[in-house]
């Protein structure tokens, strides 16, 4: 059985609450519940942080046990080296997600400095992303 973990940047604990117009009314809690049932022969977890450098101790934490890492990183996707260089040093691959089209969007968000240094990226598919990034370790 293959360990997957979702985490989870700022104000994505929010969803469901924040914006929903953009992010949709469904909490994460709830979607995680439903992204277990879809993948039952995968272990999943989930960790949410609104800061950065928890954010990369989890990975730090993670990269070197779990065979994959899904990372919405939020805001911190447009601003954060430290990230990209963490998801660098570890084994885990990532997979970059993001609930809006970020390219239809802000001109801000256009560039990720994560992409880079990821497996790959998925984009504007609501909580949906996530499924497909799932979907990608299997």
């Amino acid at each position: 059985m293959k360990k997957i973990i979702i985490i989870n940047g700022p104000n994505l604990n929010l969803l469901g609450k924040r914006e929903p117009e953009v992010y949709g009314n469904t909490d994460f809690e709830t979607f995680f519940s439903t992204l277990k049932s879809e993948f039952p022969d995968m272990e999943l977890s989930y960790y949410q942080s609104n800061s950065e450098g928890e954010i990369i101790d989890k990975l730090q934490e993670t990269g070197f046990t779990f065979d994959g890492i899904v990372l919405n990183a939020g805001a911190y996707t447009h601003t954060s080296l430290a990230i990209a260089d963490a998801i660098r040093s570890i084994n885990a691959p990532v997979v970059e997600v993001h609930i809006s089209n970020v390219f239809a969007r802000e001109s801000y968000r256009h560039h990720s400095y994560l992409s880079a240094a990821c497996k790959g990226c998925i984009v504007g598919f609501g909580l949906k992303s996530y499924s497909l990034a799932v979907s990608s370790f299997q």
